[in-house]
């Protein structure tokens, strides 16, 4: 196992990763800032090649992947063949379209994944679900969200928590964690900040409402392989910027 574990989600710099260029000029700074690894989403339209080749470059190990349900269900050999080339081992979903949530979407899905995931195991690959806070609607007494993962054979269907969508939710990002020893090779790390006009907003990882002490612990006991740091909105601020200060933060917790 290498002696880091966190990563940067690439979609905290999504406006400066639509063209080669900027891609490869984002890979640079957030090589700069210190990650050795990184989540890629939110990218224009490129070669895949284009994307190894800055990542080999800026030594930038691409741990994970959010790519488009569709483009598992329709266009998988491609998908697969682009994560090989990246020696990607866990392509992850960001989420499902919307038709999905009810009782009879997450029964479809639970028909749709297990022969995608099978393909992907035989790469040496696993499929990871990212939450927002709408999985954490009720049905039948029990969230959408646990509904989902107590549905699916945890060799298909591996746990990608977002720490901050979990608050957002009204759960408990530590004890959501803690709930899928074994099964979660991924964790999204995002801070909570609650403004004087009772606006939840994104924030820096410890510089926040989260409780980071309870949520890493959660990890450690979990299992949890690969830390990724986002933030979707920087209200103005440089996302490199941003990414950086997360990134000494998360040092200061012991995290490399």
């Amino acid at each position: 196992m290498a002696d880091y574990q966190v990563g940067a989600q690439l979609y905290t710099v999504r406006e400066f990763t639509q063209t080669v260029e900027g891609m490869r000029d984002a890979l640079r700074k957030v090589a700069e800032i210190g990650y050795k690894a990184v989540q890629v989403s939110g990218f224009g339209p490129m070669d895949a090649k284009e994307v190894a080749a800055a990542l080999q470059e800026y030594g930038l190990d691409c741990v994970s992947t959010h790519t488009s349900w569709d483009r598992f269900l329709n266009d998988l050999d491609a998908v697969i063949e682009e994560h090989k080339l990246w020696g990607c081992p866990h392509p992850a979903i960001g989420g499902l379209p919307k038709e999905y949530f009810s009782l009879d979407g997450l029964k479809r899905f639970a028909r749709e994944l297990p022969p995608i995931a099978e393909r992907l195991a035989e790469e040496g690959m696993t499929f990871s679900y990212h939450n927002h806070n709408h999985e954490l609607a009720w049905y039948d007494g029990k969230p959408w969200l646990e509904l989902l993962y107590d549905a699916i054979d945890p060799r298909h269907l591996k746990v990608e928590i977002d720490t901050y969508w979990i608050q957002a939710g009204g759960g408990d990002p530590a004890a959501w964690v803690r709930r899928y020893p074994g099964r979660q090779p991924l964790l999204h790390l995002k801070d909570m900040v609650v403004t004087p006009e009772r606006e939840q907003r994104f924030a820096k990882i410890g510089e926040g409402n989260l409780n980071w002490p309870a949520i890493l612990e959660a990890a450690k006991e979990a299992g949890v392989e690969w830390y990724l740091v986002e933030q979707d909105q920087c209200y103005g601020r440089d996302p490199f910027e941003s990414l950086a200060i997360s990134y000494r933060n998360l040092q200061g917790m012991g995290l490399r």
